[in-house]
């Protein structure tokens, strides 16, 4: 006699089956010392960063100096606060930051340096640079996560310490840096920089100075040589740190290429927040292996847990109600959708993103693009039909200036700003003209927006800007193809 064995009407199948699979998998509890060690490095990483603002004089430079500043669209009304306000600002900063990495009142404190460090990134967009992007990134990830209860001043007051945390924190982690890597290695995928060697053939031919390394880019091979490691190191690193044999090898290849890149390029703490994001890869207990092993070097393992590295993980002590884990799952998922998206955006708009620069920021393209140039405002009374050559320097510091002349979109707002200034003063009604010549990576000189347009009318809007004019499809002059 044979029996059928009935499907369970309660267990779930196909797609279902799926998703519970991953949820399980990204809700197992794993060790926390990971979380823990990753909030104290990143905590120290700002402070130190909040630290050179303040002793460098970058505040006055970049935020109380500037008598205009571009806005981000959406964020025109975030405007600097006074000098004395700035700097004090930098300060609490710092203090944060501090208490991050300590574990202080991390609940409070985390949430209010992602802000506070956000807000300055939103008073003027030539300020922008991707590290300080990715750092509001990992502090707002950090700030959502229980990181401060382990190895903390908080969990040391509470008297409780936790042993796990969801897997769904180590995997997010590893996403958001896989992206930056990623999207970085694919940026590089162009005729400019895998045939050509641009820009590096630009920039490293004016460190031939340098000690030991500067004879070396006076080669022809140097160039290309670099680039190519640059390219086949950023889309090939984040798939070694997961290969667990690979993994230390792969590592102390991070910290080569990063220590490399500091020394050749002033790209600030992008270096050490990429070093330091990379240990999200090792197993999550290396913290407490870590311990076990500068113990025993120290001659003090003795008197210390013989397993403890190898204790077995307690379950968590209250987990989360079934609707709380669904919701968090969901806020990943849209947050990993977001991320890559932004990168992405470029697709819509057509053409060479590093020209026209449409979908360029929050896309990780690292240092691709090397665009030097001039812009000179003609402004026009509608009425009478004087004319006036505007200088940007009337208006913005050198920084700001040059940040300004090879992307449309700043070259927009400053029209807009030059034209309520000249009827602010009686001089209008006005329309406003840009001369912008613009050199993209070693090529000639071209015109970058249309002196046909009056800028000032232009409206903000969805999709490529008709007034920006196509970039050159030539390769970059005088430079023969590998």
């Amino acid at each position: 006699m044979t029996t059928t064995e009935l499907p369970d009407p309660a267990r779930p199948r196909g797609l279902a089956a799926a998703l519970s699979r991953a949820a399980g998998a990204l809700l197992r509890p794993i060790d926390i010392a990971w979380l823990a060690a990753f909030r104290a490095l990143f905590g120290l990483t700002m402070c130190v960063s909040m630290a050179r603002f303040i002793a460098y004089g970058w505040i006055d430079e970049l935020f109380v100096k500037p008598s205009f500043h571009f806005k981000y669209w959406g964020f025109a009304w975030v405007e600097p606060l006074p000098p004395a306000g700035m700097h004090a600002l930098f300060w609490a900063l710092a203090a944060l930051a501090l208490a991050i990495a300590l574990g202080l009142v991390f609940r409070v404190a985390a949430p209010l340096f992602v802000a506070g460090f956000t807000y300055l990134q939103l008073i003027d967009v030539t300020t922008y640079l991707n590290h300080y992007y990715l750092a509001s990134l990992l502090g707002l990830l950090l700030a959502a996560s229980p990181a401060h209860r382990a190895w903390s001043v908080d969990a040391r007051i509470a008297r409780r310490s936790e042993r796990t945390v969801p897997a769904a924190w180590l995997y997010l982690l590893r996403f958001q840096v896989g992206v930056v890597y990623t999207f970085a290695g694919l940026a590089k995928a162009h005729a400019d920089w895998l045939l050509h060697a641009q820009p590096l053939r630009i920039w490293l031919g004016s460190r031939t100075d340098m000690p030991v390394l500067g004879p070396l880019f006076t080669h022809p091979w140097a160039a290309p040589l670099m680039s190519w490691a640059g390219f086949l190191f950023d889309t090939s690193i984040v798939w070694l740190l997961l290969v667990r044999r690979l993994r230390p090898f792969a590592y102390a290849a991070v910290i080569v290429f990063h220590a490399v890149t500091r020394a050749l390029f002033p790209i600030g703490m992008f270096p050490v927040i990429m070093v330091l994001s990379a240990l999200v890869f090792f197993s999550p207990d290396w913290p407490r292996r870590l311990l076990v092993r500068a113990r025993a070097l120290l001659g003090r393992g003795a008197g210390a847990p013989p397993a403890l590295a190898d204790a077995p993980l307690p379950a968590p002590a209250a987990p989360p109600s079934r609707r709380m884990r669904a919701l968090g799952l969901a806020l990943g998922a849209a947050y990993c959708a977001v991320q890559l998206a932004l990168p992405l955006r470029f697709l819509a708009y057509g053409g060479d993103v590093r020209w026209h620069e449409q979908g360029m920021r929050f896309s990780w393209r690292v240092m691709v693009r090397e665009k030097n140039g001039s812009v000179t405002f003609i402004v026009r009374n509608k009425q009478t039909g004087r004319t006036w050559h505007v200088s940007p320097r009337a208006y913005l510091t050198r920084q700001q200036e040059r940040e300004m002349a090879g992307q449309p979109d700043l070259i927009l707002q400053l029209s807009r700003h030059i034209r309520e200034d000249f009827e602010r003063r009686g001089r209008g009604p006005v329309e406003v003209r840009a001369d912008a010549l613009v050199s993209l990576n070693g090529r000639r000189i071209a015109r970058l927006i249309d002196p046909g347009v009056d800028l000032a009318s232009v409206r903000d809007g969805i999709g490529p800007a008709s007034y920006i004019l196509p970039g050159s499809e030539d390769p970059p002059p005088h430079i023969r193809p590998l």
